[in-house]
């Protein structure tokens, strides 16, 4: 069997997942991270990103706005600002987020809506992200 850590996604929403998993990966502030079990202590803030949880041949993918990574020797704690399964995305939607924040931009008067868009166009492009990866990996797999 292989050696595995407890995983747990949570947002404001409520838990989102939890289980044992062999990897995760998550965008941290500072680039990607891979984690595996007996991962040294680590503590981060995480960007709007796509996580990975892998264990065995299944991959479950999550898009998060944003939130805190908690690592332990044998658990991985995902607190997420907004947590949504991928296969959950709207992606019709995600990409009309992401044309309505690109035209904000234009038409932004103030550094306030200039940061606001930047927040929002970040946030749709991670989640289509995130249902792009999904799709390439289901198929991969011939699943879809």
């Amino acid at each position: 069997m292989a050696v595995s850590m407890q995983v747990d996604i949570v947002s404001a929403e409520g838990e989102l997942f939890s289980g044992k998993a062999e990897m995760l990966f998550a965008q941290a502030a500072d680039g990607e991270v891979g984690i595996m079990p007996h991962h040294t202590q680590f503590l981060s803030s995480l960007k709007p990103g796509t996580v990975r949880v892998v264990s065995g041949d299944e991959e479950d993918h999550f898009y998060i706005s944003g939130g805190i990574i908690e690592i332990q020797p044998s658990v991985v704690t995902v607190l997420a600002d907004t947590a949504i399964r991928a296969a959950d995305i709207d992606e019709a939607e995600a990409n009309a987020a992401k044309q309505r924040a690109e035209e904000a931009m234009d038409s932004a008067k103030t550094e306030t809506d200039i940061a606001r868009a930047q927040v929002e166009l970040a946030e749709a492009v991670a989640q289509i992200q995130a249902v792009t990866k999904l799709r390439d990996r289901l198929h991969k797999t011939g699943l879809a």
